[in-house]
């Protein structure tokens, strides 16, 4: 398979210094034939033909320079755009998270060993979920430069390297289920890193989701739902939450947004959202057209949101199906389609703000209640510091400043030792290392700077 292919020339090669574009890409060699059967592992019968995307088409796509990525929290509260007692709040949290997972971290640098996690295909098998969780751990840590353990920090970066030179743990990440998560969590933790071994490091992981990307060298049209998408690994069908990851990665490392494989992801993602104008799957023809995004639009679509509301995941309840939208995926198409160069004048942006706006809150994951909460305010902040506004209009009309109401709802929920926990089991978030990174995460992103203004 391409991605296995990767694996030795993009990774295995060393932990130092390579530069990723110096190496031969099986999957640019094979998109430069003429024409490529569809690969193997896809189910043909599942994939659903539409229109050719019209995301760039003139007239339509608003471009914009990308919002640059900023990596390191700001340095005192004016620049983080809070006041001082609430900067004091988020870093005396920030730093009481961070001590938490010091304190939980193995003598390996690692979190989550021997946790078996289900992702959402639900197939369950032992998975290297322990390497994500710990390149997600390094990035918390290394955000909050001066707040946490360096200790710690750099035991989990000496872990993550080891990682990338053992042959075992490469093939379990390749052959498993959940290879897309894996190194899209250890390029975004090298890249928050910085220096040059780890930058070298991220963009080696990053020639491996590009790999991984379905499309043209896999047999897949830009006319099928799977194209431009990123799944779990191993064949998986792709789904926006994957994607997102993907194209945070991307970004994090300094990805150009006019990159091939943002281009290519901005079909995926127009066709995961709930718009009439620009989405011609048969769910979103006869859905609400309100601008938000579902989990995925591949296989016909489906919605967790709509397996909540009793409709079926996939809508299959409903006389004529349609699908919900949901708050951690409308955050998740936001932010990326912002990563993929487009403007928020773009219509496809104006329209999933607006359901942003009208579904605002940190109670909850709108459309799903509990379930993946932490997972919500991490992409909830990730998407608002993307759209460098440091307001965001409600429902009601109301001006609401995001970074100190994140704050506040995240110190309220943080327990006594340092902690985050979601009583909710869904998606892992029951288990404290998880939740309290997602959640440091979000801490981080809400005192982030703006970032400089984009070239144009």
């Amino acid at each position: 398979m391409l991605v296995a292919a990767c694996f030795s020339t993009c990774l295995a090669t060393s932990a130092h210094g390579q530069d990723a574009a110096s190496a031969t890409s099986p999957k640019q060699d094979a998109g430069n034939a003429q024409s490529q059967q569809l690969d193997p592992r896809i189910d043909a019968s599942r994939m659903t033909t539409l229109p050719a995307p019209q995301i760039d088409a003139e007239g339509g796509a608003v471009r914009a320079g990308a919002p640059q990525p900023v990596l390191r929290i700001a340095r005192d509260a004016q620049e983080a755009g809070v006041d001082e007692a609430t900067y004091a709040k988020a870093r005396q949290a920030i730093a009481a998270g961070l001590a938490v997972l010091a304190r939980s971290q193995t003598s390996r640098g690692t979190w989550f060993e021997q946790e078996e996690v289900t992702p959402t295909d639900m197939e369950p098998r032992k998975r290297a979920s322990s390497i994500a969780v710990t390149a997600m751990a390094l990035k918390a840590f290394a955000q909050a430069e001066g707040v946490g353990d360096v200790e710690a920090q750099k035991r989990a970066r000496a872990s993550i390297d080891r990682a990338l030179i053992d042959p075992k743990i490469l093939t379990l990440v390749a052959e498993g289920g959940i290879g897309n998560y894996v190194m899209s969590a250890v390029a975004s933790g090298l890249a928050a890193v910085g220096d040059a071994d780890a930058q070298a490091g991220a963009m080696r992981a990053i020639a491996w989701l590009r790999e991984a990307q379905w499309d043209e060298s896999e047999g897949v049209a830009n006319t099928a739902d799977w194209y431009g998408g990123a799944g779990y690994g191993n064949g998986k069908r792709p789904d926006l939450s994957n994607t997102q990851m993907m194209l945070d990665a991307m970004h994090d490392a300094g990805v150009s947004a006019d990159d091939p494989a943002f281009a290519r992801a901005r079909a995926f993602l127009e066709r995961a959202q709930n718009r009439k104008a620009t989405n011609p799957a048969a769910w979103a023809q006869a859905g609400s057209g309100d601008g938000g995004f579902v989990y995925s639009g591949a296989n016909g679509g489906e919605s967790f949101a709509s397996d909540a509301a009793g409709e079926g995941r996939y809508g299959e309840k409903l006389a004529v199906k349609s699908l919900r939208s949901y708050g951690s995926m409308t955050y998740a198409g936001f932010k990326s389609l912002l990563y993929a160069g487009l403007s928020k004048d773009d219509p496809r942006v104006k329209d999933a703000l607006g359901w942003i706006s009208l579904h605002f809150t940190f109670d909850e994951n709108p459309g799903l209640g509990q379930q993946g909460y932490y997972y919500y305010l991490h992409a909830m902040a990730r998407a608002l510091h993307a759209s460098q506004e440091n307001t965001l209009r409600d429902a009601a009309g109301k001006d609401r400043a995001w970074r100190a109401e994140l704050i506040n709802a995240l110190v309220a929920r943080q327990r006594g030792d340092g902690s985050w926990k979601n009583d909710v089991e869904r998606w892992e978030e029951a288990k404290e290392p998880l939740a309290t990174i997602y959640a440091v995460l979000a801490l981080e992103e809400a005192l982030k700077p703006k970032t400089p203004k984009p070239n144009a």
